[in-house]
């Protein structure tokens, strides 16, 4: 792999909420992407979910990140604010990991990598997966916001008219690439109603 330009390494961390599936797929297009180095971390309950919901193994998935931590190795690169990234994205984000975050409660990797991303003020993305909400997730989430992170539920958008899940999974997807500047050509861009009319969009 051509050397990496440390504004282009991004953290892809996948929790124990339901939607595995949301970083899977950021793993798959950001590793089509040139220069893009990703450096994975999934919890137990994650890969609990990556095996139940998408029926795929570890090593499959492991082998879709260019570098892949361990959940308890608070030592790793990813710990520090002087190994540079352009931020992180959890993909799923239980409400257990957010309340970690949310209190700087750095137990595991996961809080950690996402803590140093919050402190050095890189972009922090949690794709928060919960339903109903209730107050303590309202807070949590609050306080990920002032703190600079960005709350990303991942709910579908139907303007563009999509025809199966995967559509519908790629245009969120494509929405967190756009938050972190990764060109991409996943899904079609609003242009008004005019343009959806004329099936522009």
């Amino acid at each position: 792999m051509a050397p990496v330009n440390p504004s282009r390494r991004l953290i892809v961390a996948i929790t124990g909420a339901t939607g595995a599936v949301y970083g899977v797929r950021l793993l798959e297009l950001l590793r089509a992407t040139p220069g893009i180095e990703t450096h994975l971390l999934v919890t137990p309950a994650g890969w609990m979910n990556v095996e139940h919901e998408l029926r795929r193994s570890r090593r499959e998935v492991e082998a879709l990140a260019h570098v892949v931590h361990a959940v308890r190795d608070v030592g790793a690169s990813i710990a520090s604010g002087s190994f540079p990234t352009v931020g992180m994205v959890v993909a799923p984000c239980s409400m257990k990991t957010l309340a970690g975050i949310a209190h700087g409660f750095s137990d595991n990797l996961v809080h950690r990598a996402a803590d140093v991303v919050l402190k050095e003020r890189r972009r922090l993305v949690l794709l928060a997966r919960e339903t109903p909400l209730n107050l303590a997730h309202l807070r949590n989430m609050t306080a990920v916001t002032e703190m600079g992170g960005i709350v990303f539920p991942p709910l579908p958008a139907f303007y563009h008219r999509p025809q199966g899940i995967d559509e519908l999974i790629d245009h969120t997807c494509a929405h967190v690439l756009d938050l972190f500047g990764v060109e991409h050509r996943l899904a079609p861009r609003w242009g008004g109603l005019n343009a959806i009319e004329e099936g522009e969009c």
